[in-house]
């Protein structure tokens, strides 16, 4: 299987690290009997192209008193989408883990449900999402937000892992990208117009509880 440079430097480079990472992960397979497999695809889905991710920013813009975390969360998952699918996926087109065979990878991913993935691999764009949107409300957030969104973020990174759809170094570049997205977003989130901020959604004479 051919593969492009910048993929084949990665490889070389994270070999160990993706390996170790991988098997210490899949140690809870082994443990649990596959009893933690539906529970990291249930996880998995939520990062499903981003569907869920974004309709909740929207939602969460939509009211006045979460629309500074919604708009950050709007514009990170935009920022996030852009340099990772149109831009890193594209440019390093990284193969899956299960695409080699002869790996190791490709014998446990058969015992995890064998989840097909239909783009390149670095990085990852369900880590990415997670954590560009949930970087604002860990930046933003009450400290019960901070931790809920955290605890997401990083039951996300498990799961790509543990259903071996993404090399844990593709989990890494996805948090990277999402990071920066995500305080990118509060940044310009923090600079749009006063008015945005101020339109209320609610009929008048009614307010939030």
């Amino acid at each position: 299987m051919e593969i492009t440079a910048a993929a084949q430097w990665i490889n070389t480079v994270f070999e160990d690290f993706d390996m170790a990472v991988t098997s210490s992960v899949h140690w809870l397979h082994g443990v649990g009997g596959g009893f933690f497999t539906p529970f990291f695809e249930f996880i998995s889905f939520f990062g499903k192209g981003g569907i869920f991710l974004i309709l909740l920013s929207l939602c969460l813009a939509f009211f006045k008193p979460t629309r500074r975390f919604g708009s950050a969360m709007c514009l990170g998952l935009a920022i996030g989408a852009i340099f990772t699918n149109l831009v890193l996926k594209v440019y390093i087109a990284r193969p899956r883990p299960y695409a080699d065979e002869s790996s190791l990878y490709y014998q446990l991913w058969l015992k995890v449900g064998q989840n097909l993935e239909s783009d390149y691999s670095f990085p990852s764009g369900h880590t990415t999402a997670a954590f560009d949107s949930m970087t604002p409300v860990m930046i933003m957030g009450k400290p019960k937000y901070k931790i809920l969104a955290l605890t997401f973020a990083v039951l996300m990174c498990f799961a790509r892992i543990y259903l071996v759809v993404h090399f844990p170094s593709d989990v890494l570049g996805g948090i990277v990208v999402g990071v920066l997205a995500g305080c990118l977003g509060v940044l310009i989130a923090a600079r749009l117009p006063r008015r945005w901020y101020q339109w209320d959604t609610l009929p008048h004479g009614k307010h939030e509880i």
